[in-house]
């Protein structure tokens, strides 16, 4: 199945995300966890459907500086700088790509966010409806794999792989018992 969405930009409200999954919220102990945990499944997800995605980290309230990381060429996470938070990096990128001419899908629950999301062109997408998507996807990654990795489950008998003259032999040596 070939899929060519290669103009289509993803940003990600990480934050926003993690506590709004049933399955992250529980890692919320641990954030470390629940980061990784989110970008294994969107770096999962972003290469089955041939998505670009940035996830964006808040870290208002720390004193270093922005920093990212290039998980693989489509998938990059950001940590936002001192006084900066991730809803304007994410309108900031958003901004960017749209002038572009990019497709973006922001994704975050936050209402505020998603109506400055729609007035710079960009569209928006729920955490819920993100969630939603690659659930979709990872049964349809199950099912492509599935069907390209399992033999067929009819039996096939040796009978049927052989020449007759080689299944001749065998019915002699067969009946000399």
């Amino acid at each position: 199945m070939a899929r060519q969405r290669a103009s289509e930009y993803y940003l990600v409200d990480g934050y926003n995300v993690i506590n709004a999954w049933p399955e992250l919220i529980r890692l919320r102990g641990n954030l470390d966890e629940a980061r990784d945990v989110l970008v294994h499944i969107l770096t999962e997800y972003g290469a089955f459907e041939n998505y670009e995605m940035t996830v964006v980290f808040d870290a208002f309230f720390t004193e270093d500086e922005e920093h990212a990381l290039q998980i693989t060429d489509r998938m990059r996470v950001i940590y936002t700088g001192a006084g900066e938070t991730a809803d304007s990096c994410i309108e900031r990128l958003a901004y960017m790509a749209v002038r572009a001419g990019r497709e973006v899908h922001v994704v975050t629950s936050d209402g505020a966010e998603q109506s400055v999301i729609l007035g710079a062109g960009a569209y928006r997408i729920t955490s819920p409806e993100l969630r939603r998507s690659v659930k979709k996807a990872k049964k349809l990654m199950k099912a492509e794999y599935i069907g390209a990795h399992t033999q067929p489950l009819g039996r096939i008998e040796v009978h049927e792989r052989l020449d007759r003259d080689t299944l001749a032999r065998l019915e002699e040596m067969r009946r000399k018992k």
